[in-house]
């Protein structure tokens, strides 16, 4: 397989591997990938762009001390580690400049967001057993529950798609489905 590795952004594997290689290659497509988002999280919340090259850089590191000292444990999207990582370097910072700031009150909805990594972890965790439970439940089910959750069709949309007589039957079946993928969900 010949991808394009310039333009792609790696795998959180590859990242980790390419990070206990010493890859300067895997460092510069993190920043690229990632990099935007912290961005946009600093400015948003009363920071600069030097600010975000700094708290993104100390996450860096922090992945890096993390995963050459054989500590690293993937559980969630690499991805939302660094921007957890992120967050906690940025609110500490906040914290630490509201003695020079006349107002801490500007900063409440930013310290209000969940700081809690494991809680991303769960819901990452959550996330991918729901998929998993969906796959699992085949069609018409699957994408019934898709199509009503998801892409928002509505009850007599979904019933003209599958050929239900009336709504009242396309909703006896996602009723159905909706048992069904419960039952896989919590038995998985």
């Amino acid at each position: 397989m010949n991808k394009a590795l310039n333009s792609s952004l790696p795998t959180d594997r590859e990242v980790v591997l390419g990070i206990l290689n010493n890859s300067d290659e895997t460092l510069n497509k993190l920043y690229l990938g990632y990099f935007p988002m912290i961005l946009q999280f600093i400015l948003n919340n009363n920071g600069d762009e030097d600010d975000a090259k700094d708290v993104f850089q100390e996450s860096v590191i922090v992945l890096y001390n993390k995963i050459k000292s054989g500590d690293f444990e993937l559980s969630s999207k690499l991805k939302t580690y660094i921007y957890s990582v992120c967050r906690r370097i940025w609110l500490k910072r906040l914290a630490q400049n509201h003695k020079k700031t006349t107002n801490i009150s500007d900063y409440e909805d930013v310290l209000v967001v969940d700081d809690d990594l494991e809680k991303h972890d769960e819901q990452d965790q959550r996330l991918m057993k729901m998929n998993e439970a969906l796959e699992g439940l085949g069609e018409p089910c699957k994408t019934i529950i898709q199509d009503f959750y998801l892409n928002n069709l509505s009850m007599q949309d979904i019933s003209e798609k599958f050929g239900y007589t009336n709504t009242d039957n396309a909703k006896t079946q996602k009723y159905k489905c909706l048992q069904r993928l419960k039952k896989i969900f919590f038995n998985s």
